[in-house]
């Protein structure tokens, strides 16, 4: 089993920076993809970004160029910068990781329990 615990979240303006952290525990030499979904009220949960071991990064379109994923396998921790914040990106920010590669998955393997950011107009 694999414990994932998110923090970093909370209220920013329009514009405005966040970084996200997500430290991993337990047996994580099973893990390679590690990244983020994000879940709107009375929305469904979308992919945000994803890294793998080796650092490959995969980003939802809607995001890319404003976040950043990183990822410090020394502290089984991965990070998510994200700049130019709208409030369009307001959600709760879950942790996901998975064996495999990728985390555009319709089962993934592990979740956190996420954390809320919120951006103000």
């Amino acid at each position: 089993q694999v414990q994932l615990v998110e923090s970093g979240g909370g209220l920013v303006q329009t514009g405005g920076s966040l970084r996200l952290s997500c430290a991993a525990s337990g047996s994580i030499f099973s893990i390679n993809a590690m990244g983020w979904y994000r879940q709107a009220p009375g929305a469904q949960r979308e992919y945000v970004a994803a890294i793998t071991r080796v650092s490959s990064t995969n980003y939802a379109d809607s995001v890319k160029g404003r976040f950043t994923i990183s990822r410090d396998n020394s502290k089984n921790t991965v990070y998510l910068q994200m700049n130019s914040l709208k409030p369009e990106d307001t959600a709760r920010y879950y942790c996901a990781a998975d064996a495999s590669a990728t985390l555009r998955r319709r089962v993934v393997d592990y979740w956190g329990q996420g954390t809320q950011v919120t951006v103000s107009s």
